[in-house]
C-alpha cells in the first residue's frame, strides 16, 4: 500500500471554517482528518500541500516512520504551522492504518480503556451571545437568560459545562477576549473591579441555577496578564470551579498562579509537543494538562498524556471543532490512563452535521466512542464541496 495523493478541504462552519485533510493510497483506502485554520492558523493548508511530495509513495501503515521524517525535515522550524500540519498528517495515516486492519484506531494503540467518554459542554452561552441568530437560538440578554440555558444543558444530562468571561453591557451580555485582539483591552490586558465584579455575578447565576453538583468550568485564554489572572483566580471562589482554564506561555507564572488558586488550574492547550509541555509539567504549573491533538496528532499527544502520568497529572483533550475532530480527541481520552474530562462543542452551525458520513452519539453527558474502522466517521466530501468557506 502506497500514498497516491494528498488533497485538503475547507469549508463554511458558520463564523469559523472547518478544513480537511483527505490521503489516498494504492489499495483505495482513504484516509481522513480535520484540522484548525481559523484562529491563528492561517496557511495551515499551503504547508500541509508543501509536506506532501515526502508522503507520495510511502506506506502510510508506517505512520511513526513517516512523521518522523517529516519532524526531521522541518527541525530547523519546529513547533507552529510544521507541527500542526505533520499531526493532521499523522492523524489521516492512523484513519488509513485502522482501516486496513479492519479495527478502530484505538486497537493499534492496545484497545480502549474507556469507551465512554464523560465530556463537558464548551463555550457555552459563549456562541449564543455571538451568533444567536446564526443558530437559530434565543439570544442571550443577561445572566436571568445564561441561568434558565445552563439548566437546559444539565437537563440534557451534560453534568459540566465550560464558559468563558461575558460581562453585562448597557445592550445585554457582551464577550471579553481582548487576549485574541477582540474588542478593547488589548496589548495590555489589564483588569478592573467592574469586570471581576461580574465574573463573579456571571457564575454565582450559572450556579444557582444547576445546583451544587454540576461542573463549571471557567475559561479565561489569554485576556490577562499575571496580576490579572491571579485576581479573576480571587474572583472565583465562591463558584466552586472544576478548574479555571488560563493561557500563558510562562510556565513559572502559571505555577505561582496555581500556588494561590482557590481552585484547581488547567492550561497548556496551545502548547506543541513534548519539549513545550515539559517545563509546564517539571513545575507543577497545572492541574489538568490540556492537549490538542488536532494540534500535535494522536501519537505525540499519547507521549505527552505519559510524561504527565509520571508527573501524576491528569489530562484533558482540546476539542472544539467538528465532529472529526471529536472523534480523535475521543480516541484519545479512550486510550490514555490518566484522562480527567473530554471538552466538546454542543453549539455549532446548523449545517455542521452535514459534512460527516456519522454524527457522534452522547448520551447522559458521555461520548460513544465510534466502533467503526479508523476514526469511525468519515467525511461527505460533497457536502464539504458544497459550502465553501467565506472570506
Amino acid at each position: 500500500m502506497k500514498i497516491t495523493r494528498v488533497d485538503t478541504f475547507q469549508a463554511d462552519a458558520g463564523w469559523r471554517m472547518f478544513s480537511f485533510l483527505k490521503v489516498t493510497t494504492s489499495d483505495g483506502i482513504i484516509g481522513w482528518s480535520e484540522f484548525n485554520e481559523s484562529f491563528g492558523s492561517t496557511g495551515l493548508s499551503d504547508v500541509i500541500r508543501g509536506l506532501a511530495p515526502v508522503l507520495i509513495g510511502r506506506d502510510p501503515r508506517r505512520f511513526e516512520q513517516v512523521t518522523q521524517h517529516l519532524h526531521v525535515l522541518t527541525r530547523q522550524s519546529r513547533g507552529g504551522l510544521n507541527q500542526q500540519a505533520i499531526a493532521a498528517i499523522e492523524n489521516a495515516l492512523l484513519d488509513i492504518a485502522g482501516k486496513a486492519y479492519g479495527v478502530p484506531v484505538a486497537a493499534l494503540f492496545g484497545g480502549p480503556i474507556r469507551e465512554r467518554i464523560p465530556v463537558y459542554w464548551s463555550h457555552f452561552g459563549t456562541y449564543r451571545v455571538r451568533s444567536a441568530a446564526l443558530m437559530g437560538v434565543p439570544e442571550l440578554r443577561s445572566y436571568d437568560d445564561l441561568g434558565r440555558h445552563a439548566r437546559e444543558v444539565r437537563d440534557r444530562g451534560f453534568r459540566a459545562l465550560k464558559t468563558n468571561i461575558l460581562p453585562l453591557t448597557d445592550t445585554g451580555l457582551g464577550s471579553y477576549v481582548p487576549g485574541f485582539g477582540r474588542g478593547l483591552g488589548w496589548p495590555e490586558l489589564n483588569w478592573d473591579n467592574k469586570l471581576t465584579r461580574g465574573v463573579r455575578e456571571q457564575l454565582a447565576a450559572i450556579r444557582d441555577a444547576v445546583g451544587p453538583e454540576m461542573g463549571i468550568h471557567l475559561d479565561i485564554n489569554f485576556n490577562f496578564k499575571t496580576e490579572g489572572f491571579k485576581r479573576i483566580a480571587d474572583a472565583v471562589a465562591e463558584a466552586n470551579l472544576t478548574w479555571l482554564e488560563i493561557d500563558t506561555h510562562d510556565a513559572p507564572a502559571l505555577a505561582e498562579i496555581k500556588r494561590m488558586a482557590p481552585c484547581p488550574i488547567a492550561s497548556c492547550e496551545t502548547l506543541h509537543g513534548r519539549r513545550e509541555f515539559k517545563p509546564f509539567l517539571e513545575r507543577y504549573a497545572t492541574d489538568v494538562a490540556i492537549v490538542d491533538v488536532v494540534w500535535n496528532g494522536l501519537v505525540e499527544s499519547a507521549k505527552i498524556a505519559a510524561m504527565a502520568d509520571v508527573h501524576e497529572i491528569n489530562v484533558a483533550p482540546h476539542n472544539f471543532y467538528g465532529h472529526l475532530c471529536s472523534a480523535i480527541s475521543a480516541t484519545f481520552s479512550a486510550i490514555v490512563p490518566n484522562f480527567r474530562v473530554m471538552e466538546i462543542d454542543i453549539d455549532s452551525a446548523p449545517w455542521r452535521d452535514e459534512f460527516y458520513t456519522v454524527v457522534p452519539t452522547i448520551e447522559n453527558g458521555e461520548f460513544i466512542l465510534p466502533s467503526g474502522p479508523g476514526w469511525g466517521i468519515d467525511v461527505d466530501e460533497k457536502a464539504v464541496r458544497a459550502r465553501p468557506p467565506r472570506h
